[in-house]
């Protein structure tokens, strides 16, 4: 720390020596992506002000490096105010789409809006830019972890991205990357979820990203409780930038630049050390991630473009097996955790092209996962595998999008086609009515895929109310009543009135549709026949939704919203009898089993959000009352592993001269439910080994609740711009006050003096003990990134 310190005291004299910058962009027509010339460009908050010329083209110099937002305007179009662009070394370039604006302006007013929505997001929509990804304390730059700043949004103390919204589980969610789906979010990913340690973007290349928590466009599809929308950065078009990043658990390195006149390019490749690090710690795992990232955009002409995304993981999760003498704790991780292989990518293609008053959007991908489980009882190679585990999700995917406006309506239409292979072989010890059984199964699941959406959007009594409505039909040919699109009919509508300039009125209502986990429709006993083939349906949801935002300022937002959430046709295990909507938080696989799909569900709350976007100062204050429940075979209403009841997340940034940055957030999680174990199960010894660890009794189905859980985290940022080159550094303290959280106990074997475990009854049972369960330490990281 005293070294650091040092570094950063001579790096401050240096910086007198620093220069000015620049930022280079386009101004277009949104519908029609022709430039538009003469619009008026101004850095918020200064007098610095540029003009785009004919081809809409505009360059700002002699800028003072930093974030800034850019307010465009130009007579018959709407004000526009960017997301946050870094400017540094380098000459961002960014292309500012300005909206027709419907109604007959008597003058030009340049207004600042950074609480703007689009005509489709009326409702419980927030839009996160780069600069509070980047400067979010505790999040290391992962989006998993900045969103749950926002309402609605949960967390565990696991440390782990499990993406919880409105108390949905983390299946229930949807991710595009400029167009094209990404099914993999995170290292380590839970098959059949979404969740897992570490995010698997590089912020590098985020421009800004939109947060659905309800009330979804129509042609954004298979969700139920969340959208996340990231919008990239285009490569730079004048020169090639390197950007090379020390994180709290990865290594990265980030190339942009041109490669042509009418292509750009940015690219990335990561690797973390935590093996290294976790070895020297002597913990019981040690996980190694790669991943990359690439975007190609050319603009072919003024009418059409191309952009090619990629992104792919590799991921190894090994057991620390060269422990010698494990604690208990230790003991308990080395029996239960399997080791992890698991790979995946994306790759697709979007092709734009703008007409007098429309696009058309013809996008195709291919994406896939791999993963690998396998388990030795007891971690000894002599002994039989607990679980031999290899699966593979691979779909190819075609999406047609048509948006146009007429006579004041926009109207948007919206096609895809799906072909997905999945693949499952598994040889797994299974303990169940007392008996041990070694269950294999083999799986070849081949699914099409279709689905059509509709939506226009119109505003109404002298533009004071905002009206959307749509519809979308999906359905795939799993079996016969899955065919059948109108089985999965989605009408939609959402709403907003303006009652005075600064508050509104904001209410939807509609209906939602999602696939079941592939793991569940391909789950087969042991003559390879899909189990679930007759049962399955779509996983619905009606959601209604209610609010009022008050802006007290043009940067000071104030809202309230309620929600009601009733779940219907969800899939209920028949071997525990809970629903699988408390799947998803482990590290292995949700949604393996046989089931049923008449499970029901409701979750209802309201949200409470204050946001301040002030020059120097943000705020972002959210607190959600939320109850989750879900029917178990019975068709009983249980608390759900996601009723947290009470959420609440203050989180600021204040900006300091200098360049320097300091920010918090505090979180406080209610208590969630969770399950007591059977101990009289867990200690048979063929039952035990067939997992490592104890059973739980889902005769009492999350009957306890742990204590709330909260925790501060602080970020220091300080930047330092030269004149070739940049430096950016922070340091970020999770859990600042140490807080110590209460998990459940974990459950371990007593030992012999000779390192056998003992047992009882004819060495048919174990004698098991509880041991504490604390967790939580202050957690400090710096993170390094240089620019030139």
């Amino acid at each position: 720390m005293k070294t650091f310190l040092i570094i950063i005291f001579n790096l401050f004299i240096l910086t007198a020596f620093s220069q000015t910058g620049s930022v280079k962009g386009k101004v277009i027509n949104k519908i029609s992506n022709e430039p538009v010339p003469f619009a008026t460009v101004i850095i918020t908050g200064t007098n610095i002000v540029s003009t785009s010329d004919l081809e809409g083209n505009f360059i700002i110099t002699g800028i003072k490096p930093g974030y800034i937002k850019l307010k465009v305007s130009y007579i018959g179009y709407k004000n526009k105010v960017t997301e946050d662009i870094l400017v540094s070394n380098n000459v961002p370039y960014v292309e500012i789409e300005l909206e027709e604006n419907q109604q007959i302006l008597e003058e030009v007013i340049i207004r600042e809006d950074p609480f703007e929505k689009n005509e489709e997001s009326i409702v419980s929509m927030q839009s996160i830019g780069i600069k509070e990804i980047e400067s979010n304390p505790g999040s290391n730059r992962d989006i998993s972890r900045v969103i749950q700043s926002f309402p609605g949004v949960g967390s565990t103390p696991a440390f782990r991205n499990d993406v919880i919204i409105r108390g949905g589980g983390p299946s229930e969610n949807r991710f595009f990357l400029d167009g094209i789906e990404i099914p993999v979010l995170n290292h380590f990913s839970t098959q059949g979820a979404s969740g897992g340690p570490v995010g698997i973007l590089n912020a590098d290349f985020i421009r800004k990203v939109n947060f659905y928590s309800s009330s979804f466009p129509a042609d954004k599809y298979n969700a139920l409780s969340g959208v996340l929308d990231f919008k990239l950065k285009d490569g730079s078009k004048d020169k090639t930038n390197y950007q090379f990043t020390l994180g709290a658990s990865e290594t990265a390195i980030t190339l942009d630049g041109p490669t042509g006149k009418k292509t750009s390019y940015i690219f990335s490749v990561r690797r973390s050390y935590l093996q290294f690090l976790f070895s020297a710690l002597k913990l019981p795992f040690l996980p190694t991630y790669n991943d990359y990232q690439l975007k190609v955009k050319t603009n072919i002409n003024k009418k059409n473009t191309f952009t090619l995304i990629s992104l792919g993981s590799l991921d190894n999760n090994s057991i620390n097996t060269g422990i010698k003498n494990p604690d208990e704790s230790q003991e308990y991780i080395l029996t239960q955790i399997p080791v992890n292989n698991q790979w995946s990518y994306t790759i697709g293609g979007v092709y734009k092209h703008f007409m007098k008053n429309g696009s058309q959007t013809f996008v195709l991908s291919r994406n896939m996962l791999n993963n690998q489980l396998y388990k030795y009882i007891d971690n000894d190679e002599t002994k039989a595998k607990s679980l031999d585990y290899l699966s593979t999700e691979a779909e190819n995917k075609f999406r047609y999008e048509l948006t146009f406006r007429k006579s004041n309506i926009k109207y948007r239409f919206s096609s895809n086609l799906e072909y997905a292979d999945y693949t499952n072989q598994t040889s797994q010890q299974v303990f169940t009515e007392d008996t041990l059984i070694n269950f294999k199964y083999n799986t070849d699941l081949n699914i099409l895929k279709y689905g059509l959406s509709a939506q226009a959007s119109e505003r109404f009594l002298k533009n004071r109310l905002l009206v959307s409505m749509g519809i979308r039909i999906d359905g795939n040919n799993y079996n016969d009543y899955t065919s059948n699109a109108f089985n999965q009919s989605s009408p939609r509508v959402s709403a907003s009135y303006t009652l005075t300039q600064t508050t509104a009125l904001n209410a939807a209502a509609g209906r939602y549709f999602q696939q079941a986990a592939y793991t569940t429709l391909g789950f087969s006993d042991i003559t390879g026949q899909q189990v679930n083939a007759g049962s399955a349906k779509y996983i619905g949801l009606n959601q209604y939704n209610l609010g009022v935002e008050q802006k007290f300022t043009k940067k000071i937002l104030l809202s309230l919203e309620g929600f009601y959430k009733d779940y219907f046709q969800y899939p209920v295990d028949l071997i525990t009898g809970s629903s699988l909507a408390n799947q998803g938080a482990g590290y292995a696989v949700a949604g393996a089993s046989p089931v049923e799909f008449t499970g029901k569900g409701k979750a209802v709350g309201f949200e409470i959000l204050n946001r301040w976007n002030l020059n120097t100062f943000k705020l972002l204050a959210s607190y959600t009352f939320v109850r989750s429940l879900f029917t178990d075979i019975n068709g009983d209403y249980i608390p759900s592993s996601w009723d947290s009841k009470h959420l609440l997340t203050v989180t600021g940034t204040k900006e300091l001269p200098k360049n320097w940055r300091i920010g918090f957030k505090w979180r406080f999680v209610g208590g969630l439910p969770y399950t007591p174990y059977d101990l009289e199960t867990s200690a048979n010894v063929q039952a035990w080994n067939a997992t490592g660890q104890a059973y739980p009794d889902y005769s009492k189905l999350n009957s306890l609740r742990f204590k709330p859980f909260h925790q501060l985290d602080l970020r220091i940022d300080k930047n330092f711009f030269f004149d070739k080159w940049a430096l950016m550094l922070y340091l970020d303290i999770q859990n600042a006050y140490n807080f110590k959280n209460t998990g459940q106990d974990y459950i371990v074997r007593e030992k012999n003096t000779d390192g056998t475990y003992k047992t009882i009854n004819n060495g048919t049972e174990f004698i098991l003990k509880s041991i504490p369960n604390r967790s939580g330490t202050i957690l400090p990281s710096i993170g390094i990134m240089i620019k030139f």
